[in-house]
């Protein structure tokens, strides 16, 4: 199963899933399914599946896994099948959009299997998301091979929603992080801490960064290419704390670039950060000058800022303003 555009919303998804399931003491194998194709990616499918209103789970799949689908148009028939079950669909398509009633077919092998894995106490519930999610025994044992034994059924499905597979694991530990707690494990699929954004990261000079802080530079969008540009601009002393805050706080590249041609050539990382913190922009600079002051230093600016003076307030204190009728 290949992952939805954002990892955090089928956290939610789950998280409804589960919830749902918890609530209700009973369990149909059925329910309506709507589908659509996706243009930046034509080989796979978006599928929702819906068997309430508090019900819901939605996926990406590759059309090659379903068997009979054919998205053209008119009444279709197709099977979605994995190892702990057999998704049967029926209904419509038209124009890439598709439409219809699924229902699920359990099993019995399965079960078997995880009983002998450890797993005795699978619900249908249970068995219908490590459907949907395609967790197999086989990804159960190399999971359990790789240290992660017993993991509970909800952790189960994680890695199925997160996509969190023995490769993903050996690749984590080949760049530096082995025996990772497996919620670390999701946390970094979800901020997509992959094994090559770990290398590129590497070449660009951060090597054997904590856990944490990997994590946090791909929350907040610290991208190889992004420190790399920083370097350029000849940031070559800025640590992973620090380029993390040039994220949070929205120093840019093109903010130092446009800085620069004002002639602010040699701002230290912390005029940098107090200039995006209290609201100090190339276009107030050009207003103060425009106002009459041509010379503010940097420290001046971020005081100008903090006390609200602007090219509004100079122009009523000097009686300038257009006086009104």
């Amino acid at each position: 199963m290949r992952l939805m555009s954002s990892r955090l919303s089928l956290l939610a998804l789950l998280l409804m899933a589960t919830s749902a399931v918890a609530a209700s003491s009973t369990f149909e194998p059925r329910g309506t399914w709507s589908a659509s194709t996706k243009r930046s990616d034509p080989s796979t499918l978006n599928l929702q599946l819906q068997q309430s209103p508090h019900r819901n789970m939605g996926f990406t799949e590759p059309l090659a896994s379903f068997q009979g689908l054919s998205t053209t148009g008119g009444a279709t028939t197709f099977t979605l099948p994995r190892e702990a079950g057999t998704f049967r669909f029926d209904g419509q398509f038209q124009d890439g959009q598709g439409a219809g009633h699924f229902r699920f077919e359990a099993s019995s092998a399965f079960l078997k299997t995880m009983a002998t894995l450890g797993y005795s106490d699978i619900t249908p519930e249970a068995q219908f998301q490590l459907a949907a999610t395609n967790v197999t025994t086989a990804r159960i044992q190399a999971l359990a091979a790789l240290g992660y034994k017993q993991l509970s059924t909800e952790e189960l499905i994680q890695a199925g929603i997160f996509d969190v597979t023995p490769e993903y694991v050996r690749g984590l530990s080949d760049a530096g992080y082995p025996g990772l707690p497996f919620k670390e494990l999701v946390a970094g699929r979800i901020h997509g801490v992959t094994p090559q954004r770990v290398k590129e990261l590497s070449s660009a000079g951060f090597t054997k960064l904590p856990w944490n802080q990997l994590t946090a530079m791909s929350i907040h969008g610290v991208t190889p290419d992004f420190v790399k540009q920083l370097r350029e601009l000849g940031f070559n002393r800025t640590d992973a704390e620090d380029v993390i805050a040039f994220r949070i706080h929205g120093v840019t590249p093109d903010f130092v670039k446009q800085l620069r041609e004002l002639g602010f050539t040699d701002l230290t990382q912390e005029q940098l950060l107090a200039f995006r913190i209290h609201g100090v922009t190339p276009a107030f600079v050009k207003q103060l000058r425009e106002s009459g002051y041509p010379n503010v230093t940097p420290d001046e600016l971020v005081a100008l800022r903090i006390h609200g003076i602007d090219r509004v307030f100079i122009r009523d204190m000097s009686g300038t303003a257009p006086k009104k009728k």
